[in-house]
């Protein structure tokens, strides 16, 4: 049977009221509570709970970034306690691969694939093993995100590096990671559709307009930087842009704290700006904005902050946020106000502990609702069936190498492959949940000797161990869909699988990789389900 025709006749067949209190009851119950309310007022039709091989493969990626191997497959799927998710994970949430995935979601959000500047591309790796090192003490988020905006801390100097002389940039991105509000429309004139002016914008670039990267020792990765700040300074307003005319001067904007107050700042007297040299101690300036801006972000009482968060890693896990796009809160009102209100408030009261969150989200009846049902919406806004969702070009790399066995990238580097991956699965999700396949991705999974390496035969990986395994095709097939797919195979699948690679003794190598190929670049691998 010509390989073409068989492969694709085999990937068809695998198809593609009273304010709420979280401190009264766990929040995992609050969560399936407002969400079934939601459902009968709505008269919605869930879809039912998901098995145990959907759930297993969902949880693992939601929070390792990786599927489990085949042994942790089938000890989960054969394991009759009816504590066994829970318990499952708590596992996850204890291994090194949880702070090594969160800080991964994180750093795409902060940074992108591609960051404004030369410069901002350098020590990433430092970055993200600072920001991996938060996850794995559990660093309270306020805490963490303060440290990320003073810029002190080894590591995160860079995301203010990436803003250098550009404190709109700055301010657009901190308003809309942070506090889940989009500014950049006031930055032009006064914003049409929410009540922020122009002045509100700049008011929030005057806590940016002092910050001067000062270039240190060292270069490429390993280049330094301090993150300095002036005593004096401010961003001129000049009016909307279409009323501007060349040459005209602005007017001093004073920093304005997100609607709220200005700041109260003594005015320099007598004062000359000190030269900055990253070999000496960064002189200390009269009044930091810097300062005061990280204390007022990250704030038990600011009015964003929380809120902005709960809504953040809802979406993370679930699809879509409660309030939807998820870095655009506006005055839109949530699809769950009372869910919403009570997720923030619980963030508060546990002091900003995300793993406490995620522990609760993940734990609820909701997190692990089927992915069929009668809802068709990609991302249904009731949460009545769960989120499919692409995995990340990362994500994908290290599963392949889990599914197919170990050194499965031989002997090019890990980084090598990982441009390779990163070219041709492109960007993270826009937070909108928006996909589109590419015809690239497309041929790189059914073409590239990265994906056709991993499927040969190699001294203990799995073709090697379906060839020479003395057990039945049957038996060998069932090992191939918990390795690769994490659930047992369908009787058909099972049927039409023995007959492929019983086919030809003399040729099992060739119908091994062939069967491997299939499953790897199926839709149903390239998705968390």
């Amino acid at each position: 049977m010509p390989r073409l025709r068989l492969c694709l006749g085999l990937i068809l067949s695998l198809g593609t009221g009273a304010t709420l209190h979280a401190g009264d009851k766990p929040l995992r119950e609050i969560i399936d509570r407002e969400i079934r309310a939601a459902w009968q007022a709505k008269k919605i039709t869930p879809g039912g709970n998901a098995d145990d091989a959907t759930f297993l493969r969902r949880v693992y990626l939601d929070l390792i970034g990786d599927i489990p191997t085949y042994d942790e497959t089938k000890k989960f799927l054969e394991d009759k306690d009816p504590k066994k998710r829970d318990k499952l994970i708590e596992k996850l949430l204890a291994d090194p691969r949880y702070a090594t995935e969160q800080a991964h979601v994180w750093d795409l959000l902060l940074f992108g694939r591609n960051p404004p500047g030369y410069d901002a591309t350098r020590r990433r790796a430092q970055f993200k093993k600072w920001l991996t090192e938060q996850f794995a003490k559990n660093t309270p988020y306020d805490q963490w995100v303060k440290a990320l905006m003073l810029g002190e801390e080894d590591g995160t100097d860079l995301y203010h590096v990436m803003f250098r002389n550009a404190p709109e940039e700055a301010t657009v991105a901190v308003t809309r990671t942070f506090l889940g509000t989009q500014l950049q429309c006031a930055r032009c004139h006064d914003h049409p559709y929410e009540k922020w002016t122009q002045k509100d914008f700049y008011g929030m670039a005057g806590f940016f307009v002092r910050l001067v990267v000062v270039d240190g020792a060292g270069s490429g990765e390993k280049q330094k930087f301090k993150i300095a700040e002036k005593s004096t300074g401010d961003v001129l307003f000049t009016g909307s842009v279409k009323e501007q005319k060349p040459g005209q001067k602005g007017t001093p904007v004073p920093p304005k704290f997100l609607g709220g107050a200005l700041l109260e700042e003594p005015p320099p007297k007598d004062f000359k700006e000190p030269k900055f040299n990253a070999k000496d101690p960064l002189p200390k300036p009269v009044f930091s904005r810097k300062q005061r801006f990280a204390d007022w972000l990250v704030a038990a009482d600011n009015p964003w902050f929380a809120k902005a968060v709960a809504n953040r890693v809802w979406a993370q896990f679930m699809g879509r946020g409660l309030v939807h796009p998820v870095d655009d809160l506006g005055d839109k009102a949530p699809s769950h106000r009372k869910l919403l209100e009570a997720i923030s408030r619980e963030i508060v009261e546990r002091k900003f502990d995300l793993k406490h969150l995620i522990r609760e989200l993940v734990s609820s009846e909701t997190y692990q609702i089927g992915d069929t049902g009668p809802e068709k919406a990609a991302l249904p806004e009731w949460f009545a069936r769960a989120r499919i969702r692409p995995l990340s070009a990362e994500e994908l790399m290290t599963i392949l190498a889990t599914a197919t066995g170990p050194d499965a990238y031989g002997t090019k580097s890990v980084n090598e492959n990982r441009d390779y991956f990163t070219r041709y699965f492109g960007e993270p999700t826009n937070g909108q949940g928006e996909f589109q396949g590419s015809l690239q991705e497309h041929l790189f999974l059914n073409n590239a000797q990265q994906i056709q390496a991993l499927c040969r035969p190699r001294k203990g990986n799995l073709a090697d161990i379906l060839i020479t395994s003395k057990d039945s095709w049957e038996a060998k097939v069932d090992r191939l869909f918990l390795s690769v797919l994490s659930r047992p195979p369908r009787a058909d699948e099972r049927e039409r699988f023995v007959t492929h690679l019983s086919s030809d003794a003399k040729a099992a190598p060739a119908l091994v990789e062939e069967a491997i190929w299939v499953l790897v670049s199926c839709s149903e691998f390239r998705f968390n389900r």
